[in-house]
């Protein structure tokens, strides 16, 4: 856990850089000598913000989002699954860089009612980013995860107890953000909810939605799972607007959208190699132009080009793969070039545009699941149909978060109703068991998820089996599993990462032995 003390000891001057660069604090980073929750908060939101792109964009070759363009080489284990110990350990590494910021503001405002939603919030994004890591990873450190130097060599934690404490600091910090009337208000430090502790609290009931959907597909965690639906506190409410965090990205060096800057340019507009390298797959392409899913007003807003001269391919093609657009990237669907590239719809919508934390597509759509089970009590159709709706929302806004002059979520939701009149996967009323409801609500979750959250698609893949693919087929419309696999699993995917080569060099009596990325399940994966 080198990264871990490193951070304990020097987080200080990070917390304060990073409020420097993007939210003028005028202090010198380089002098640093203390931080306040109020100076941290900004940051921390931001790292995380940054660490998502990278989730994201780890998942993304996996799940079918992204696959290599031609012309480019040294994939690797991108396109084999053959994970090493080295492969993901930037993600738990940058990871637990991000926690220990929550953790310091946690500690600092434990003891203090007036900081009482600061509070709230660290244990919110303390859940955030550890639920994507034991996604990901299974068991991780937990309870002595974050002491530093107290504790180097932590032990591991089990990924459903992990969990389990996870929806009860969920509750804590849903607690503060609707009992703490007399707290100081969040104000400039809440770079996402602009202060707004009410949605602070959706926030965090979606994301308890959204672990205990999780848990309710484990066989050991299952009956918490049920009893906690069964006190359920749904007057708190869920997302009903996208969670985006904006410190106030600038066109600048250092200062502009992490997911532009990696699949764009760069603030000087020099193509990003991100950008250049990946393509979208025949397999979700499929989702949008007719040959499983007709979607013009995604499908325009998502991919350049659409829909016949968006290069797109299959993963581990290293042969005749097209190569990417020239001096674009395939999800781009603005005009101009480099510097001069205007700003857009869809997904890469401007070097100044926020990063979505959380969609309120998934949020409909994860209570459309949760009604349709009668876990909780609610119209799954018109939950389901929301999620639709919210996820053209997204594609329709601009770089200032508001949907665009002209656009018509709603109206092109009915356009796409009409074009797929027979198809249970866009008409859930034509869904006539469970399982039809569930694929179709799993793959609308798929399709608003792509290219935003691929971690959450493949964790709902790994959970679900939706999106449905053809195991073994060799056609690019029916899996998205790479030609070059390695993986013996009858899908030919794999099923989580590797433990990082630092932990077994220097916490050895801890990692687990024996991990496999192909048969070593996370809790809620059935096989």
């Amino acid at each position: 856990m080198k990264n871990i003390l490193r951070i304990a000891l020097l987080f200080t001057v990070l917390s304060f850089s990073a409020c420097e660069t993007f939210l003028g604090d005028n202090v010198n980073p380089n002098n640093a000598t203390s931080a306040t929750p109020q100076l941290v908060m900004p940051n921390a939101l931001v790292r995380t913000a940054s660490l998502l792109r990278s989730y994201n964009s780890n998942a993304g070759w996996i799940i079918g989002y992204t696959v290599n363009a031609g012309g480019y080489g040294g994939w690797g284990s991108i396109v084999t699954y053959n994970y090493t110990t080295g492969s993901y350990a930037t993600t738990w590494e940058s990871t637990y860089d991000d926690l220990i910021n929550y953790q310091y503001i946690e500690d600092q405002t434990a003891e203090d009612p007036s900081l009482a939603y600061f509070n709230g919030v660290a244990k919110v994004m303390k859940a955030y980013d550890f639920h994507m890591l034991v996604d990901v990873f299974g068991n991780v450190p937990y309870t002595e995860g974050l002491k530093g130097s107290d504790n180097v060599t932590p032990a591991y934690d089990s990924q459903e107890a992990i969990y389990q404490d996870l929806v009860e600091q969920l509750d804590l910090a849903i607690a503060s953000f609707t009992t703490a009337d007399l707290a100081q208000p969040l104000g400039s430090a809440d770079v996402m909810f602009g202060g707004d502790v009410t949605r602070w609290a959706k926030f965090a009931n979606t994301l308890k939605l959204r672990l205990l959907m999780r848990m309710s597909s484990g066989s050991s965690t299952s009956s918490y799972a049920m009893t906690k639906f069964g006190s359920f506190d749904t007057s708190v409410g869920f997302l009903t607007e996208d969670a985006i965090v904006n410190p106030g990205y600038l066109a600048t060096a250092g200062k502009q959208n992490p997911y532009w800057e990696t699949y764009h340019t760069n603030a000087s507009g020099s193509l990003s190699g991100g950008g250049r390298q990946a393509i979208p797959s025949d397999f979700v392409y499929a989702f949008y132009n007719g040959t499983k899913i007709s979607d013009e007003g995604r499908g325009s807003a998502t991919y350049r080009a659409y829909p016949t001269g968006t290069p797109k391919g299959v993963l581990g093609n290293l042969v005749d793969n097209p190569a990417a657009l020239s001096n674009q990237t395939a999800w781009y669907v603005g005009t101009g070039t480099g510097a001069n590239a205007s700003t857009s719809i869809g997904l890469l919508k401007g070097r100044k545009a926020g990063v979505p934390m959380m969609l309120a597509a998934e949020s409909y759509l994860l209570q459309a699941e949760a009604y349709m089970k009668g876990y909780l009590s609610g119209d799954d159709m018109a939950a389901f149909e929301n999620g639709v709706i919210a996820s053209f929302k997204y594609l329709y806004k601009g770089e200032n978060n508001q949907v665009e002059a002209g656009m018509d979520p709603a109206g092109d939701f009915e356009l796409y109703k009409e074009e797929n009149a027979d198809n249970y996967l866009v008409n859930y009323s034509l869904a006539d068991t469970d399982a039809k409801k569930l694929e179709a609500i799993i793959t609308q979750k798929y399709i608003a998820l792509n290219f935003i959250h691929g971690q959450e698609a493949w964790a709902e893949f790994r959970r679900t089996g939706y999106p449905a693919i053809v195991e073994g087929s060799n056609d690019p419309n029916e899996t998205f599993a790479s030609i070059l696999s390695s993986s013996p699993r009858p899908d030919e995917l794999p099923v989580r990462f590797l433990y990082p080569d630092t932990e077994f060099q220097l916490n050895p009596e801890n990692v687990p032995s024996g991990i496999n990325q192909f048969s070593s399940l996370i809790f809620w994966q059935a096989q």
